[in-house]
């Protein structure tokens, strides 16, 4: 508990990865698994997401910030287009467990950052929620 977030970062040859559990409204939400956690160097990595929703038209979402960054996307997945790929990771997305794991087959230590994991609907998503967003927009 000692350590401080930046001691973490400096450690040598390991990479910090961070979860965070995001909970939607009507009862939807993903769960990642807990954090903070430490990798070694060239190590496989899966990053487990588990969803809950009643919609049919789903996307999940892989998020990245890195150290003093903004969050970035990473990948997405859909039923449509369920499994992604982007800079060496890959997530499927599996209806049948709810899941959309992201794994990397090696860490390196540039991965050193926070990873959320997000659902969003297509209804929700074109209704925009308590956003009002012109007729047509997405």
């Amino acid at each position: 508990g000692a350590r401080t977030l930046a001691n973490m970062f400096s450690a040598t040859h390991s990479v910090l990865v961070i979860f965070l559990v995001f909970r939607g409204t009507n009862g939807d939400s993903v769960n990642q698994t807990e954090g903070p956690v430490t990798v070694s160097e060239g190590a496989p990595r899966t990053l487990h997401c588990t969803y809950q929703t009643s919609e049919s038209n789903i996307y999940l979402s892989w998020y990245v910030q890195y150290l003093n960054k903004a969050p970035q996307l990473l990948l997405k997945g859909s039923k449509a287009n369920q499994r992604a790929e982007h800079q060496g990771f890959q997530a499927t997305l599996a209806t049948s467990d709810s899941s959309f794991h992201l794994q990397k087959p090696s860490m390196q230590a540039s991965d050193s950052a926070v990873y959320y994991c997000a659902l969003s609907d297509t209804v929700r998503g074109a209704a925009g929620g308590a956003e009002h967003k012109p007729k047509g927009s997405r």
